[in-house]
């Protein structure tokens, strides 16, 4: 019989990668989409070629009510959880909303799953910043938390809910702490994409600089394509369990810019400006995480460098400008 997943957080970027990725696995995809949310219309489905294969479900994680009636009518095998307040910057402006979505709207969603669809396989994205201020060179799921910003303590909070309903009530939840992925369908709220897109304008001659905060801090940054593969083969074990999701390398934050930049033809320290204004409260200087368990249980490595990642990115945005 075919399989139907239900994916809170389906018009983000993992949600798109994911949709794509079940269809081609047969699935049945159905998505909660917050009707007042300006990115409910599903560009990033579109981009992928899928939104039109997606039902679309009204509901918000901070409504339990529209959650329950939402499962009820996908009857989903698999329940994936990537609603957030996903921005760690965002997240000091914003720390209230942030712990509400990103933290309640996970344990939400596991009681609304738990209330509805018991036997649902769940599936909970947490994140690397939870490591924090780590004193561990390298991060795995041992690694003791020390979360740095509202987001981080906010995907804390929900990671514990994970294990708390696994533990508690037999659910088959699982998480995956999930290290830095990025894609063309990242925000222009994300570093990454902001240097991608920087870069393009540059060449384009629609921008003079790129404005960054700190560009010494160093993260495990893979492809969005490649981590929600690691999210589905953990659904399809027979136990449940958490991994680490991770590339194994770290790389700084001018490292990256300046892929980017090489790519569009262009010297980063021409055009890089270090913007005080930018750098946060708390900052993390370095995460980089071992996917050990995640290749010797689910068979999983990455397949896309961080060069093809960029490189990819800056392409796609020079193509948007020229569009």
């Amino acid at each position: 019989m075919t399989k139907r997943a239900f994916i809170a957080g389906v018009t983000g970027q993992d949600g798109a990668y994911l949709s794509r990725l079940l269809l081609e696995h047969g699935y049945t995809v159905f998505g909660l989409a917050r009707r007042s949310s300006s990115g409910s219309s599903g560009e990033r489905l579109r981009w992928l070629g899928v939104a039109d294969r997606v039902t679309m479900l009204g509901g918000d994680v901070l409504d339990p009510a529209s959650l329950a009636a939402a499962l009820a009518v996908a009857k989903p095998d698999e329940v994936y959880n990537l609603a957030a307040q996903s921005s760690v910057g965002l997240s000091w402006g914003q720390a209230s909303l942030t712990g509400q979505v990103t933290g309640l709207g996970a344990s939400n969603l596991l009681e609304a799953t738990r209330a509805v669809a018991p036997d649902a396989r769940f599936y909970q994205a947490s994140s690397s910043e939870i490591f924090g201020n780590s004193d561990r060179e390298v991060q795995d799921e041992t690694t003791p938390p020390h979360p740095r910003s509202p987001y981080a303590a906010a995907k804390l909070y929900a990671h514990w809910m994970t294990v708390c309903y696994r533990e508690s009530f037999g659910m088959h939840a699982s998480a995956g702490i999930l290290f830095n992925h990025e894609s063309p369908l990242r925000g222009l709220e994300f570093v990454t994409r902001k240097v991608t897109d920087a870069a393009a304008r540059i060449k384009r001659g629609l921008a003079k600089e790129l404005r960054l905060g700190n560009v010494e801090a160093q993260r495990d940054w893979g492809h969005a394509r490649d981590h929600v593969r690691a999210m589905w083969l953990m659904l399809q074990q027979e136990s449940p369990d958490d991994y680490v999701v991770a590339t194994g390398r770290a790389t700084s934050v001018r490292n990256m810019a300046e892929i980017a930049f090489d790519h569009a033809g262009l010297k980063l320290d021409d055009y890089l400006v270090i913007d005080q204004a930018q750098q946060r409260p708390a900052d993390v200087p370095k995460l980089r995480g071992d996917a050990g368990k995640a290749h010797r249980v689910l068979g999983w490595t990455p397949e896309t460098s961080l060069e093809a990642t960029i490189r990819e990115m800056v392409d796609a945005d020079l193509a948007r400008l020229a569009a």
